[in-house]
Formats: structure tokens, sequence, C-alpha cells
């Protein structure tokens, strides 16, 4: 049977994404770009950041995860589908 032990830190700030023998595999900004019509997500992570505040009001920038808890769930699960 093949399978990976993974871990995940859902951050505040960053997520990190562990692979068990290759280590963090993923260090990124715990931050999510998504379209306000259609929910869908344009950019996670570092790409998202660099759109903060430069947005057309079309798209909106979500940090999920607001003091340790998610506050915003689909938008976390949009952005762990993305990462993995």
């Amino acid at each position: 049977m093949l399978h990976k032990t993974i871990g995940i830190d859902l951050g505040t700030s960053n997520i990190r994404i562990f692979v068990y023998k290759k280590g963090i595999v993923i260090d990124e900004p715990t931050v999510a770009a998504m379209d306000g019509a259609t929910m869908t997500l344009l950019a996670a992570g570092e790409g998202a950041v660099g759109m903060l505040g430069r947005t057309p009001e079309s798209v909106t920038v979500f940090r999920p995860i607001r003091d340790g808890v998610v506050a915003e769930f689909a938008v976390a699960v949009a952005m762990l589908k993305y990462f993995f």
C-alpha cells in the first residue's frame, strides 16, 4: 500500500505543509483571493498577498484564519485544494 504521511499547520499568518522524508514543502501566507461573483479561487499564498489593496471591486482578498480560528471555511477549503 502506497501512502504519504503529511502534516498541515493552518496558522494565522502562514500555512505550512510537511511531507515525511521531504520536510516542509509549502510555507506560504494564509491569504486567498476570490472572485466575488463566482467565489472561485484566483490566487493563494504569495500571489494573493501581492493583490492586497490592488484588486478591483469584484475580487476579495481573505485571511481565512483569524485569531487561530477558521473564520471563512469555504475559502480555507479552496486554499487547501489549491496547495494540494
